[in-house]
């Protein structure tokens, strides 16, 4: 017998619902598993993962500013994936937002003035934006596959910060290590209550989610954006332009991912270093899946993949365990989520070899 995913005809809207739940119970299933086999007392693991950071202040300010990357990540992948277009580059275009932004204050140590953070922030995303058209312009121009020449391009960022920070753009002052100069206090985000860490930046990600859930929602650009991704002839029956599209979602996605770069920069580290980012691009990927595509969900997919990098550094204190057990939890949910979507689209079928589903179904009849 051969099993066989055979297209369903309508979608159940409850196990939609439910699926996101679903997968989340099967990664905490696999993790009891995983700390019993490291020799972990399972039940404390989970507990120092999943609900420690929440029993304190200055967790619960972390979690919102860890959160605050992937909800804008998020948010932007989101738009790709609705249209159908697989962005896999957002990691490289967070790092190169931040590189545009980290410019002005690394470059100009003198500037000063309300003008700064605002041409920061138009750099960040400007500088993403175009990073990100870059895989969509391949892709209309030369048919190009956009998940390896957004991935690609990931690892050109990267190691162009690496250069810049251990080179041209690093401080004299630093000891040798690569690292630049401290921004400003023109070119740092002011916070919102006190000295905690929740500075101005935390608000993007809720902007940029009401925004585009207004858009995909209210606007014929949404409309055009979803039906792109659904029936894509209908998209060019009803006269959207299938290349404007692309190239309009991958420059959204890119800029949302290059504003976040500039966040992390000018309001959660301070400056530039080779890491500015535990894999918020890659991690962000798996956000907008488990909020199902849409901005609303993301904010809470966003807090819950948050507490887990919350909890992976709790753990790797307390019970001495790798970060790699951070990223198993994380792809494990991808892998959970990825896999209940599959059901919701398609059904199970078992099949003799060689005989067609068109004979079988005939059989059964």
């Amino acid at each position: 017998m051969q099993l066989e995913l055979v297209p369903r005809a309508e979608r159940s809207l409850l196990f939609s619902l439910l699926s996101p739940v679903a997968a989340l119970t099967v990664t905490l299933i696999f993790g009891v598993f995983l700390f019993a086999a490291l020799g972990v007392d399972p039940l404390r693991a989970l507990y120092i993962y999943f609900v420690d950071p929440l029993t304190q202040s200055w967790s619960l300010e972390e979690l919102v500013v860890k959160a605050s990357p992937l909800i804008l990540i998020g948010c932007g992948l989101a738009v790709c994936f609705r249209a159908n277009v697989w962005n896999i580059g957002a990691e490289g275009q967070f790092t190169i937002g931040a590189l545009s932004a980290g410019a002005i204050p690394v470059l100009f140590p003198e500037a000063a003035g309300l003008w700064v953070l605002p041409a920061m922030i138009l750099s960040g995303a400007i500088g993403g934006g175009f990073y990100g058209l870059i895989p969509g312009y391949l892709k209309t121009r030369f048919n190009a596959n956009e998940i390896l020449t957004s991935l690609m391009l990931t690892y050109v960022a990267l190691l162009l910060l690496d250069y810049l920070v251990r080179g041209p753009w690093r401080d004299p002052g630093s000891f040798n290590f690569p690292e630049s100069r401290l921004f400003t206090d023109a070119a740092t985000l002011p916070t919102l209550i006190g000295n905690s860490r929740l500075h101005l930046g935390v608000t993007f990600g809720l902007i940029a989610a009401v925004v585009l859930a207004v858009l995909l929602r209210f606007t014929v650009r949404g409309f055009s954006i979803n039906l792109a991704g659904e029936a894509p002839r209908a998209s060019r029956f009803a006269g959207f332009n299938q290349k404007r599209i692309i190239l309009g979602v991958f420059a959204l996605s890119g800029a949302l991912a290059g504003l976040a770069g500039m966040a992390e920069v000018s309001g959660t580290i301070g400056q530039l270093r080779p890491q500015i980012s535990p894999g918020y691009g890659f991690t962000a990927i798996i956000v907008a899946f488990l909020g199902r595509l849409n901005p609303i969900g993301i904010v809470f997919a966003g807090l819950l993949l948050a507490l887990t990098y919350l909890g992976g550094e709790a753990a790797q204190v307390t019970l001495g365990l790798s970060d790699k057990v951070t990223r198993v939890f994380q792809g494990t949910m991808l892998f959970a989520v990825l896999g209940f979507d599959t059901l919701i689209h398609y059904r199970i079928r078992m099949r003799k070899p060689g005989t067609t589903g068109h004979k079988r179904e005939h059989v059964r009849g």
